[in-house]
Order: C-alpha cells, then sequence, then structure tokens
C-alpha cells in the first residue's frame, strides 16, 4: 500500500534527479515514517542515511527496517564509546559494527544500503576510503598463506594474542587451527590450515566455540576508528556515496548535540584524559578527529533530504511539503479490553485494520484476548 501511493511515488521520482532536492514529510506519527522509509527503500536504487534523535531512537528505527522490508544490506552505526557523550573509554564490539558498515559502503558502484545512525556516532570521523585499501588482507579456501607475515600484520593493527577469541581485535592459534575475529564481521572467522594452504575457512560462535557455516573469502581489517591515519579521515556524509538520501528528525537538533558535544569533549581534553583501548592501550584523539557541528550540517545538505520531524530546520532552503494524516496510537498498557474497545470503533467507521507484531506470540495473546 505505501509503495503504490502516489505521495511516496512522488517522492522516489524527486530522489532521481540530480541536483540535491529538499523533502519535509509531516503528519507522521508512531512508526508510520518507518513504513515510509521502507516503502521508499524498496521503490528505489539509492543509498538512504536515517539520522535519529538518540542512541535507543536509532536502534528501535534499525529493528523496525529490518523486519519490515527483510533487507540484510541495513546496518546501525553506533558512536565508538562504551558510555555516549563519556570519552575515556572505546567499545570494541562498537567499533566493529562501525567498521563493518563502512566496508559494506566502500566503493564506487554501492547501491541500496541503509545506515542507521543518531548526532553522537556522526559527529565522529571515518577513516577515509583510501585507508580501508591499505588496512584489509582478503583470504579465500585454496589459497596458499604465510602465517607469520599474517600475525605480525594483524599485531601492528593493534590485535591481541589470546587463548579463545571473543571480541573483535584478538586472535588465536591451535597446531593448524587459526582463529581471527575481524573487525569487520560480527563473528570470528576459523581458518584450518594445511601446511601454509587455507583448507577451510569457517564463521564460529565465540561463546561456543562451535562452527556455524563454511566461508569460501573473506576479508580481514584492523579497527578503522582508532587505526586510520588522522590526515585519512573524514566525515561519514563525505565518506558515504553520492547516490545518499539523507532522512532527518530535525537538522537543527543535530546540530545543537553535536555543538554540545564539542564543548563536552573540548572541557574533557583541558583535564588531560586519554581515551583507553583495552585494557592497556591509549589512544590519544584531538578535536581534529570529529566533525564541527555547522560544517556536518552543511555537507549533508549537499544530499538529498527528507525531514520526517514535525519542523523543518535547514535555514534559507525551502521544502517540498508532502502531508501524511497519521494519528498517534492511544496507550493501552496490556489492558486488552481497551485494545479491542479501540479496535471495534474503527471496524464500526468501515476502516481497514492491520496488526503488525515482531513475536507472533503477541499476536496470539491479542486473538486469545479477542475471543473473551
Amino acid at each position: 500500500m505505501y509503495e503504490r501511493d502516489p505521495r511516496l511515488r512522488k517522492l522516489a521520482t524527486g530522489l532521481t534527479l540530480p541536483v540535491p532536492r529538499y523533502f519535509h514529510l509531516t503528519g507522521l506519527t508512531g512508526s508510520a515514517a518507518n513504513f515510509v522509509a521502507a516503502a521508499i527503500w524498496a521503490g528505489s536504487d539509492k543509498n538512504h542515511l536515517f539520522i535519529l534523535n538518540d542512541k535507543e531512537e536509532a536502534a528501535y528505527f534499525h529493528n523496525d527496517l529490518e523486519h519490515l522490508s527483510q533487507a540484510l544490506d541495513i546496518f546501525y552505526f553506533p558512536d565508538s564509546f562504551k558510555k555516549t557523550g563519556q570519552f575515556s573509554e572505546i567499545n570494541s564490539s562498537h567499533s566493529m559494527l562501525r567498521t563493518e558498515a563502512l566496508m559494506k559502503f566502500s566503493g564506487p558502484s554501492i547501491h541500496k544500503k541503509v545506515l542507521v545512525t543518531y548526532p553522537e556516532a556522526l559527529w565522529e570521523k571515518v577513516a577515509g576510503n583510501t585507508s580501508f585499501t591499505a588496512n584489509m588482507v582478503q583470504l579465500k579456501v585454496g589459497e596458499t598463506v604465510k602465517v607469520d607475515p599474517l600475525l605480525q600484520k594483524l599485531v601492528g593493527w593493534g590485535f591481541e594474542h589470546t587463548d579463545f577469541v571473543y571480541e573483535p581485535g584478538q586472535y588465536a592459534v591451535r597446531g593448524g587451527i587459526l582463529d581471527i575475529y575481524s573487525f569487520g564481521n560480527d563473528k570470528p572467522y576459523r581458518f584450518e590450515l594445511f601446511g601454509d594452504e587455507i583448507d577451510s575457512i569457517r564463521i564460529f560462535d565465540a561463546e561456543t566455540q562451535l562452527s556455524e557455516r563454511k566461508l569460501m573469502q573473506v576479508t580481514l581489517i584492523a579497527n578503522m576508528d582508532t587505526h586510520a591515519v588522522e590526515h585519512t579521515k573524514s566525515s561519514l556524509p563525505d565518506f558515504l556515496p553520492e547516490n545518499t538520501v539523507v532522512w532527518m528528525k530535525d537538522p537543527a537538533y543535530v546540530q545543537d548535540v553535536v555543538q554540545q558535544m564539542e564543548q563536552r569533549f573540548h572541557d574533557w581534553l583541558q583535564l588531560g584524559q586519554k581515551v583507553k583501548v583495552g585494557e592497556e592501550e591509549e589512544l590519544e584523539m584531538t578535536e581534529r578527529d570529529f566533525v564541527p557541528g555547522n560544517e556536518l550540517i552543511r555537507q549533508l545538505q549537499q544530499k538529498h533530504n527528507i525531514v520526517i520531524g514535525p519542523k523543518f530546520t535547514h535555514e534559507g532552503q525551502s521544502p517540498e511539503v508532502i502531508h501524511f494524516n497519521t494519528q498517534q496510537q492511544p496507550v493501552f498498557n496490556r489492558q486488552f479490553e481497551m485494545l479491542i474497545k479501540d479496535l471495534a470503533q474503527h471496524n464500526a467507521a468501515k476502516q481497514t485494520i492491520f496488526i503488525f507484531a515482531e513475536n507472533p506470540r503477541q499476536l496470539d495473546v491479542y486473538a486469545a484476548s479477542s475471543k473473551t
């Protein structure tokens, strides 16, 4: 229904034009914007960057898009730190997610991929495309590999030798088995070697140590958040392909949050603090590792922009307004009799009812309640 809606067809057509266009989608409440986004993604060949207002909102939006589209090319892009807004320690899992996403978006002909993020993560600079080439190693079944030089490269990337790998940035060697937890994948790789030849490659579960499936080829990559040389870093908008559409709830809010982070980081630097990576390594970060708020908004405006919040706050731009007529769902708080009464009113008004649930058992509970 959304894909066939003439308003969304008009929007999709506008996104095909070479000159950046600005759209303001009004009247979207609840999860309505998620349905619009899924329909536009399905009906276009563009890449999409969604900037939500905070980490939790971005995680929910990412989850909805995955369920609505059933697509595999939807990536969550968090900030690098263990606690958002606190710069004392890097979160290795977040670094893995960021590096994995950047890998998927690096290249000249990337299309139809989605990145979901929030201002604090968008604020951090990322490795430039040239850094990826210098910090990647491709390995495939049947090829010969010199283990010692490979391990030296991993150590140079900051990888740690352990008995068993359990987080990104670790490797383990046991006889003819080499385990590597790359920053470009959410699970580690297990290489079975026959002499210097790679006999098999598998993905395995770090907790159970059990293999899950075979692969013919993989790419190992360093932590591009911490390993990239400063002069090779760029902003995320500059890194992403030109055919990327930017979605925001509130551009002014994005800029305000980034400016608050700038001041907080400046104050933190004045205390002589350093960023901790792992248990021993420290990372020296400066204000050059981040993008100023006004510059970030300027770069975002160079692409197609879709604002899905109540206000269009891009200064100096006049958007094309597309209006929707959605209403906020009432709060039922598990009181199914209130839900059933509300649905009965819609039914009496000859309105078609659609109910969506992430877990089928939620629908079973509703069905059982409606019978009583």
